[in-house]
């Protein structure tokens, strides 16, 4: 088989978290399960409904904007998109063509063509067999980003982790929630193969993936397709094809357009905007926040945390804003990070009963504070909880808060470093295991971890090791 280059440009739908739609005043609730009740004239296309533009979504953009480095337009337009479906209630959809609000542009080392600003489409539901289909109008004119990236990836993998890394940056900037499962955003990739390099091969577009497993998956298929075709003498059709996630394959849904299928022309219920000239816009830049990009640095350099656990704070929002409140009242940094990125999310799971791709939910929930926390990684440092003793505390504290002083107190698992009190637990795991003694005595040093485990154990797990440790290499000495 012949090597093969696959080029893939990516096209993302997110909804913008405004509180109204995009030209009209209907509430946007991405929550309502009832259908057709956020809607009015306009966003059902009633004869002589005229659209009115919403500042906030357009805020949103040109912030989204400036995240990523891209140059905001001063003059900017609406355009009618003319197509036929039977969600789109108008005939045409209204967006943006030759005058996007965001040009260029980058981001996880991908180039950005463009980024504009549209009304979404109805919502159908099909009955399943085929026989009729309802349309729920709620989405139908909610405020929709479009992203556009240059076809410059070449990997299935890069393809969801550029998706994952907008949904980071929506959220981050509270532009959209991005939840993929709520329809709230789709990845759309266009995907060709070509022997030749710097040639493209015809390209064929999959719609409306609806989660990053599933983005995955789509791309390495019509990549393995397109290539069995060509090997096979047959020629690549360029066309929409949709993902069925049962079969695990992609399906012809129609021929791909292009641009002028569309017949675009300039809105003429809506005016042009030249967005210098409105004040609100002036300084937007200077409103962002720390961006997830930014915050990576910042974790690893300041507090020198491996990759992974700074991914789990930079992905996790609460969890990381949680760290470093507790780290704002004197707990250990890296002992800190161990116990949040691994026990709580442990527990965080088994609360969930399997894996969850959003801790911060159940962080929002938790009733343990900072300041508890804080105290319990205070007690873990000091040899006052073995790693035994502070799990069990930790799962009190995720579960009802409180001090971990008294909770350790209650359950019995403070740790005891007092020699006088521990001597004579030494002595009695001596004469109960007088065989490894003589070991140990004999110059057998991994004897040594026995004896520390059964001194452990004796004491129910409440005595301090590295004492049991030092109690043990004194009375060696003495006997020696």
């Amino acid at each position: 088989m012949h090597e093969y280059i696959t080029t893939i440009g990516i096209e993302i739908h997110a909804e913008l978290a405004t509180k109204s739609g995009m030209f009209c005043g209907c509430k946007n609730d991405p929550n309502e399960k009832r259908p057709n009740v956020n809607i009015c004239p306009i966003c059902t296309a009633q004869p002589g409904a005229l659209p009115v533009i919403n500042k906030e979504a357009v805020r949103q953009m040109i912030r989204i904007g400036h995240a990523v480095g891209g140059k905001i337009a001063d003059f900017t337009e609406f355009d009618r998109k003319n197509y036929f479906y039977p969600d789109l209630p108008k005939g045409f959809q209204i967006s943006q063509y030759q005058y996007p609000i965001v040009s260029g542009g980058e981001l996880h080392g991908v180039q950005l063509t463009r980024i504009h600003l549209e009304e979404d489409t109805a919502r159908s539901q099909h009955s399943g067999k085929g026989e009729d289909s309802i349309i729920d109008f709620n989405r139908s004119g909610t405020p929709l980003m479009e992203l556009v990236t240059e076809p410059v990836v070449h990997s299935a993998k890069d393809t969801a982790d550029f998706a994952r890394e907008l949904q980071l940056l929506l959220r981050y900037l509270g532009a959209s929630e991005a939840n993929m499962e709520k329809g709230q955003m789709r990845v759309e990739a266009n995907i060709s193969v070509s022997k030749n390099p710097g040639k493209l091969g015809t390209k064929v577009e999959v719609k409306n993936l609806n989660s990053f497993r599933s983005v995955e998956r789509a791309v390495d298929y019509e990549v393995k397709r397109q290539t069995a075709l060509i090997e096979s003498g047959g020629t690549v059709v360029q066309e929409t094809r949709g993902w069925n996630d049962a079969k695990q394959e992609t399906y012809s849904q129609r021929k791909k357009e292009n641009s002028h299928d569309y017949r675009y022309f300039p809105e003429p219920d809506l005016p042009k905007l030249y967005l210098s000239k409105i004040p609100e816009f002036a300084n937007l830049k200077e409103t962002l926040p720390e961006l997830p990009w930014e915050k990576r640095v910042r974790l690893h350099e300041k507090y020198g945390l491996p990759e992974f656990v700074t991914e789990v704070f930079v992905q996790n929002v609460l969890l990381g804003k949680f760290f470093e409140e507790v780290l704002a009242v004197g707990a250990d940094a890296k002992l800190s990070a161990n116990y949040l990125s691994s026990d709580v999310i442990a527990l965080i799971k088994a609360k969930a009963g399997g894996e969850v791709s959003d801790y911060d939910v159940y962080i929002e929930q938790m009733p343990m504070r900072a300041e508890e926390f804080s105290a319990l990684i205070t007690m873990i440092k000091s040899g006052e909880l073995s790693s035994r003793g502070a799990k069990d505390v930790l799962a009190h504290m995720f579960e009802k808060g409180g001090s971990p002083n008294v909770i350790a107190e209650s359950l019995g698992v403070v740790q005891k470093s007092d020699a006088g009190v521990l001597q004579k637990v030494v002595d009695e795991v001596i004469l109960t295991h007088v065989k490894v003694w003589e070991e140990y005595q004999a110059g057998k040093e991994a004897s040594l971890q026995f004896l520390i485990g059964q001194g452990m154990k004796l004491s129910k797990g409440s005595a301090n090791p590295g004492v049991l440790k030092d109690l043990f290499v004194q009375k060696l000495k003495t006997k020696n």
